[in-house]
């Protein structure tokens, strides 16, 4: 085989700190730690925005929101109406489906589809062009969730960007239905295995896999009863019992415990689930010839810093290492010596270079990711070791060293600056220091900050002192979203 094959899988809203190889001692993830202990585990790695639809823009074509446009989660545009209104209906008749997430037609009744990277070259195209079968199994919410694209062929979607984990609407055989008494994580499975026992050893395959899980709802009825009494007496002491944030929403200690049983429960069923994947590679001898990948959009505050939610489980919006900070493993058989820890910083950014690089293309030098693509023969990296993570969500924007973070929000709110090495945790805010010496620190992260971002950004779809409020994105921000159609509809 030329090529190796690639499975990506993506969990939603999963923080890095929620995997016993993370270090997390409660939940419960003996897959994902065995897939550790056999590859390559990432412990600094960034998504690029700190929700999911800008988060899944930027991993797709490498680019940063301020260069694609999608600097919030998309609420509208992922679907036409037509098409999956008899599901809706018949859903809302359904007692069994009662207490599914509230679609109202108020709020999708003359709904169209949108493409919302339409023009944007992605890594899954970039594949395709090389000769791979591509397939996706689960959650888009980049748009028009109805039809293949982007050089996919195999696409098993979901109607919207999220929805219950029983009695989800998605797509089946080119329609839109209502699945009954199917928990979403094992429907997604089905559906990647299926495109797996397909695959044959001489033509490389991509798959991606895009899990709900962890995200919200976390009720008892979401959740198979296996995963969610595994945390029936869990005191959940690896989490932060805090206040809640000045900036966020109040919670109660019964709202806290109940929301991390979901939520870990979501977790530990698609750690089995992975297990499955996993053993199917294996018995149709693809696993030595295929690089595995695990990772989260982006990540969560379940309790950290006194916050449910990720960035906009706050206002104004947060960038919290638990919210910007994502797992990552990847295992090769082939090329990744088992056990390797890389070190230093790394972003989702680097996905789309590293995916090139392996094709044997150049990168693009208008993209601000890096290849790290030596990893697969068997190279460590040191990954960047200076000001190198840079993250945004539409006004807030952050730079990152391994020693310092300074947050900086355009139009409103507080800045934040923290020294990573004697506060970990990111407890004291010091950006008001009068200390010289850390002052003369501000001013240079932020200098370069911008100088970053006029390098790499669009100043047709800027979002730095755009309204982004993390309520959902339904047009372009920036001069393109001004007074005319900024995405394509079909």
């Amino acid at each position: 085989m030329t090529h190796p094959n690639i499975v990506m899988v993506m969990a939603d809203d999963m923080g890095y700190w929620a995997m016993g190889c993370a270090g997390n001692r409660e939940v419960r993830t003996p897959v994902l730690d065995q897939l550790a202990r056999e590859g390559m585990y990432f412990p600094d790695y960034f998504c690029t925005s700190p929700v999911c639809s800008p988060a899944r823009a930027s991993v797709l074509c490498g680019r940063m929101p301020s260069q694609h446009g999608v600097q919030d989660w998309i609420s509208k545009g992922h679907i036409n109406y037509e098409e999956v209104a008899p599901a809706l209906r018949e859903r809302h008749r359904d007692p069994e489906a009662s207490w599914e997430y509230a679609w109202s037609r108020q709020q999708l009744e003359g709904d169209r589809a949108v493409r919302y990277l339409e023009g944007f070259r992605t890594y899954s195209e970039i594949l395709a062009e090389h000769g791979y079968t591509c397939g996706l199994a689960g959650k888009w919410h980049l748009g028009d969730a109805a039809h293949p694209q982007h050089g996919f062929t195999y696409w098993q979607t979901m109607a919207m960007g999220g929805d219950n984990y029983y009695y989800p609407i998605v797509l089946k055989d080119g329609q839109f239905d209502m699945l009954r008494n199917t928990y979403i994580t094992n429907y997604i499975t089905e559906k990647s295995l299926d495109f797996l026992k397909e695959c044959q050893k001489d033509k490389p395959f991509y798959l991606s896999i895009h899990y709900t899980a962890p995200h919200s709802p976390w009720e008892r009825a979401q959740h198979p009863a296996e995963f969610y009494d595994l945390y029936e007496d869990c005191p959940f002491e690896d989490t932060p019992n805090v206040t809640p944030h000045k900036w966020g929403a109040p919670y109660s200690q019964e709202d806290r415990r109940n929301r991390l049983r979901g939520y870990y429960a979501a977790i530990s069923a698609m750690d089995s689930d992975i297990g499955r994947l996993v053993e199917c590679l294996k018995e149709k001898g693809l696993w030595e010839d295929t690089i595995f990948i695990f990772t989260a959009d982006n990540g969560m505050n379940m309790g950290h810093h006194g916050i449910f939610g990720k960035g906009n489980g706050t206002f104004p919006l947060n960038l919290y290492d638990t919210a910007v900070k994502v797992p990552m493993i990847i295992a090769y058989p082939r090329g990744i010596q088992g056990g390797t820890v890389a070190k230093g910083l790394y972003s989702h950014y680097d996905l789309l270079p590293t995916i090139a690089g392996l094709m044997g293309e150049e990168v693009d030098p208008t993209l601000p990711g890096h290849s790290f693509q030596g990893i697969f023969q068997g190279q460590v990296p040191d990954g960047r070791d200076a000001v190198v993570v840079y993250d945004e969500y539409g006004p807030a924007r952050m730079i990152r060293t391994m020693e310092y973070k300074y947050i900086h929000r355009y139009p409103y709110g507080e800045n934040e600056f923290y020294d990573l090495k004697a506060d970990p945790g990111e407890d004291v805010n010091l950006v008001d220091s009068q200390d010289p010496g850390i002052q003369e620190t501000i001013a240079g992260l932020k200098s370069r900050m911008e100088e970053w971002f006029i390098q790499f950004s669009d100043p047709d779809v800027d979002g730095t002192r755009q309204p982004v409020y993390g309520d959902g994105q339904i047009g372009l921000v920036g001069k393109k979203g001004q007074g005319r159609k900024a995405f394509v509809e079909r």
